[in-house]
This record gives C-alpha cells, sequence and structure tokens, in this order.
C-alpha cells in the first residue's frame, strides 16, 4: 500500500514537472506556448479519472479558481475505456442477488457508455404477457474498485493540499483543503446509484406529463446503491447538430425551451439538474416542429435555500434594471459580503462590471457572465460563494451555450424575466403571504400560547389562574379557527399582549421583561399579518 501511494506520488510529482504546474504554488507563470489553464486540464486528464472529476468540480468554482481556468476546466470529458462486461454482470448479480438471466431478458454486455465511476449497458425486461415484447431499460453499474481508488487518490490529494497551504501562500489563498473536502463529499455522493434514482423521480414527478421533457422511470426492484435500472429513452444527441438539423427540428424553439426548463427548475420547483453538459442531452425529434428534450444522468442536482432564490431572482430583476444599488443592498442583507462593507464602495464595483454589457444588445447579454463577474469583484470584498451557487452558475453557463449555439438570436431575458416575476408574485404576494402563514398556524397556534403560559407561571392568586384558563380556552379556539387565518394570527398576539398587560395590572411585581414580551409579540403580529 505504501510502496503503491509512493508511485503514485512520484507520477504526480513528473506530470506537474511536464506541464509547468509550479506556477500554481509559487506564483511565476512559466514561459510556454500553452496558456496556464489548458496545462492544467492536460495533466489532469493523464492523471486520471478521480483527477478528471476534481477538475470538473474546481470549474464550478470561479469564486476561487480564476476566470481562464475555470473556462477551461469545463471543457474536462469524462471518458474512460470501458470494464469487462462480465465484471459488470457479476455486479448485478451479487447487488440483486439473483443471476442476470433471470433479471432480464436480454443483457446487452458491451456498454453503451463507460465514465470514471460506472458504465451503461442495455437490458430487456422479461415479458409480461403474449404481446409484450419486454421493457427496454438501460442498467448503470459503479466501476469496481473504484471506491478504494477514490479513497486512495483523495487521501493524496489532502497530503498536497496540507503541503501546498503549509509551503505556498500562493496556493494557500485558494483554500485547497477546503476544496479538497468539497469534492470528497461530491463524488462519494456520486457512488450511491440509489441518490441518483431518487433524484430521477424526483425531476420526473415535477415534469410528468410537460411537452417540454421527459424523465425515465426507475425500476426500484432492479435497483441498489451499486446498480441502477431505468427506462431506457430513444433520442437524437443535442451533439448531432446536422443531422437534427437535416430532420427539421425547430431550434428556435428548443433554445427557448432550454431556458424555460432551466429557469422552472430553479425557481418553481427548487429542483434542477446540475451537469447539463451536451453528453446528458437528448432531443425527442419524432415531432420536429414540436421537439422536447430527454433528460438522462442524475448524478448531480442542485437546490438553493428559499432566501438564496429570493436574492438571485432580484439580483437579476435588479441587474436587467440597472439598479446596482439594490444589488449592493441584496448583497449585505444576505450575509453574502460582510456588513462592514460600505454599500456605495460595492455597488461602484457592480456598475463597473455592469455598464459595458449594456452597450450590447439584450439578447447578447449572458446571466451565466455576469455571475461569474460578479463572483470575480465580490471576492475583493471578501465573498463567500455558497455551494450551491456556483453549481448553478455552472449549470447557466451550459444552459447559455446550448441555448446560443441552436440559436444565435436567443434573448435568454425575455425567455428568463416572466418566469422570475411570476415567482417573485407567487413568493411575496399576498397569495404567497398568505399560503405561508397557513403552514406556519399549527406551529403558532402550539407555540405562541405556551409562551404565554410560561410566562404567566410567574404570577401567582386566582387573577392568573383566570387568566391562565382563558388561554388555554384561546388554544382550542385557535385550532378550530384557521380558516380564519390572518384574524387569528394577529388576533393571538394581540391576546396575549393583552392577558399579561391585564395580568402585570393585577400583580404589580411581574417582571418587565415578561410584560415586554406580550406587547412585542402583537406588535410583530400586527406587522406581520
Amino acid at each position: 500500500m505504501r510502496g503503491g501511494r509512493l508511485g503514485r506520488l512520484w507520477q504526480i510529482h513528473r506530470i506537474v514537472h511536464r506541464y509547468g504546474l509550479r506556477e500554481f504554488l509559487d506564483g511565476k507563470p512559466r514561459k510556454t506556448g500553452t496558456p496556464r489553464g489548458e496545462r492544467l486540464r492536460l495533466a489532469l486528464q493523464e492523471l486520471g479519472p478521480v483527477f478528471i472529476k476534481f477538475g470538473q468540480a474546481l470549474s464550478t468554482r470561479p469564486d476561487i479558481v480564476p476566470a481562464d481556468i475555470a473556462l477551461e476546466l469545463m471543457k474536462l470529458q469524462d471518458q474512460v475505456p470501458p470494464f469487462p462486461g462480465s465484471e459488470a454482470r457479476a455486479i448485478i448479480e451479487r447487488a440483486l442477488g439473483k443471476p442476470v438471466s433471470e433479471l432480464y431478458a436480454e443483457f446487452d454486455e458491451t456498454p453503451m457508455a463507460s465514465a470514471s465511476v460506472a458504465q451503461v449497458h442495455a437490458a430487456r425486461l422479461h415479458p409480461v404477457s403474449a404481446d409484450d415484447p419486454g421493457f427496454e431499460v438501460v442498467v448503470k453499474v459503479i466501476r469496481p474498485g473504484i471506491e478504494k481508488t477514490i479513497r486512495g487518490d483523495i487521501a493524496l490529494m489532502r497530503t498536497l493540499a496540507e503541503l501546498a497551504t503549509r509551503f505556498s501562500q500562493q496556493a494557500a489563498r485558494l483554500r485547497p483543503r477546503e476544496i479538497v473536502a468539497e469534492f470528497e463529499r461530491i463524488i462519494l455522493d456520486e457512488l450511491d446509484l440509489m441518490r441518483e434514482g431518487a433524484s430521477c423521480s424526483q425531476l420526473r414527478r415535477n415534469w410528468l406529463g410537460s411537452p417540454l421533457i421527459y424523465h425515465p422511470l426507475v425500476l426500484w426492484d432492479y435497483t441498489k446503491p451499486d446498480v441502477l435500472t431505468m427506462e431506457r429513452i430513444h433520442g437524437v444527441s443535442i451533439r448531432e447538430l446536422a443531422y437534427l438539423r437535416e430532420l427539421g427540428v425547430d431550434f428556435k424553439k428548443l433554445s427557448e425551451r432550454g431556458v424555460e426548463i432551466f429557469f422552472k427548475q430553479v425557481f418553481r420547483d427548487n429542483f434542477f439538474h446540475a451537469d447539463m453538459h451536451p453528453g446528458n442531452i437528448i432531443v425527442d425529434a419524432s415531432d420536429p416542429q414540436d421537439p422536447r428534450y430527454l433528460a438522462i444522468d442524475f448524478g448531480i442536482v442542485g437546490t438553493l435555500a428559499p432566501s438564496d432564490q429570493r436574492y438571485l431572482a432580484e439580483n437579476f430583476l435588479a441587474f436587467f434594471n440597472r439598479d446596482y444599488r439594490r444589488i449592493a443592498e441584496l448583497h449585505l442583507e444576505s450575509g453574502w459580503i460582510p456588513s462592514s462593507t460600505r454599500v456605495e464602495d460595492f455597488e461602484a464595483a457592480i456598475r463597473t462590471i455592469s455598464e459595458p454589457i449594456f452597450g450590447r444588445p439584450i439578447k447578447d447579454i449572458s446571466f451565466g457572465f455576469f455571475l461569474m463577474r460578479l463572483f470575480q469583484v465580490a471576492r475583493r470584498f471578501d465573498y463567500q460563494v455558497q455551494p450551491q451557487l456556483v453549481l448553478l452558475q455552472k449549470t447557466l453557463l451550459q444552459v447559455e451555450g446550448l441555448g446560443r449555439q441552436l440559436d444565435p438570436e436567443l434573448d435568454l431575458w425575455k425567455s428568463a424575466k416572466p418566469i422570475m416575476e411570476e415567482w417573485m408574485r407567487n413568493r411575496l404576494g399576498p397569495a404567497g403571504m398568505l399560503e405561508r402563514a397557513r403552514a406556519q398556524l399549527p406551529t403558532l397556534a402550539e407555540v405562541l400560547p405556551e409562551l404565554a403560559t410560561r410566562a404567566l407561571k410567574q404570577l401567582d392568586g386566582s387573577d392568573a389562574q383566570r387568566t391562565q384558563l382563558a388561554l388555554l380556552a384561546l388554544h382550542a379556539q385557535m385550532r378550530e379557527g384557521q380558516r380564519a387565518l390572518r384574524q387569528a394570527v394577529v388576533g393571538t398576539g394581540l391576546i396575549i399582549a393583552a392577558a399579561i398587560g391585564f395580568a402585570c395590572a393585577v400583580t404589580p411585581w411581574i417582571s418587565a421583561p415578561v410584560a415586554a414580551a406580550g406587547l412585542l409579540m402583537g406588535w410583530r403580529s400586527r406587522r406581520r399579518p
């Protein structure tokens, strides 16, 4: 084991030297004709699957990695030689507890696709009736021994990150230990195919019946952590643009639908496919004038906190309204930049990166580029970007690139703005506020009387007892009165405040903090019905 690790370290040393990567440690550019981002990409490809995955993860961190390197690392392709089909068969039989011949009527040992973590085989289920040809499926199988390889290479990465932090100020500023820890979490999650199946099922529920996109059915009886079986879908890879053009596919509609899908996943569903590179996009071209997408590979998905959703939508809206002050305020309100930051300074920085963009037609404005520039500028203000936001930014760049490849005249703002405005209305308008209040009412019904009861324990005598009985009656009324939502929420705070105020009147020695708490509850209820 020790000898193998030393051999791997020596291999890494040789590749680092060959591609002149010491400049990432000492900050001294090397005199070569090849850009540093390309040299890093080539080195990672030579180091193998785990390092390729690491480079792909780095490409999603433009807050840490310079833009030229992040863009180059996005080109890393996760293509490795397949492992033997006989090994895949053995893994399936071990995981599912039956011979492959009993599980599937047909199983093709030649893989359809192969990547660093898993590979995919075509298969067909046994027919359930005489006229049933058998349901077509694909079987994804974890690469044998990959977990051991991943853990070994991650251990080496941790060692290298520790050395880089200790001996290079240039490298330490990139926080290599934190980067490796985040990468470990991401890649180990990909080893659990049950997790991927669950993500596919969630996306399928969100979009079932939609004319825009279709997600395959997961067959849970044929799925375990290292084997995933799902419906096989047939279509044309988005890479085959010439063929799609021959078929007469409406590229304008296809590009607009791609944008709509992405923004609805983010703002309507808060659950988005976060690995939208061309290899994962298939088109159903059976009706060329009404094409739809077919989704595959659900190893990486993203979600946002409700506050991130809101601030993201408001940032976009403020950006296209050139309200740079609002963008600066949003960053402070969200805690994305330190509270000590002067709003005027950050506003000026945002204006500097935004104004040149507005000299171009709105259809040429890039959301992804704007976010990347925003992250770069915000880094000067000690801005720590959240992983879910940069995952979103990477996906947005992919969607934009694809959309404009299909239709160079694509106006992203025209497609995205109505979706975000509708979300803002639903989220922040009266209906949205009412729905949130309705969801919180059972908790309020339990918590507010209990708080008041605790306060009244400081009282004694018959007046306190009568007041406590009144509060218990109020508790029962609140349970029955959820139909009158606003009145219940407002009234509860006011009645509790009045009850404690009455108790204070009959028992003057009640502590002032208790009385103040009751009045504050009433005031907050009036302010936020």
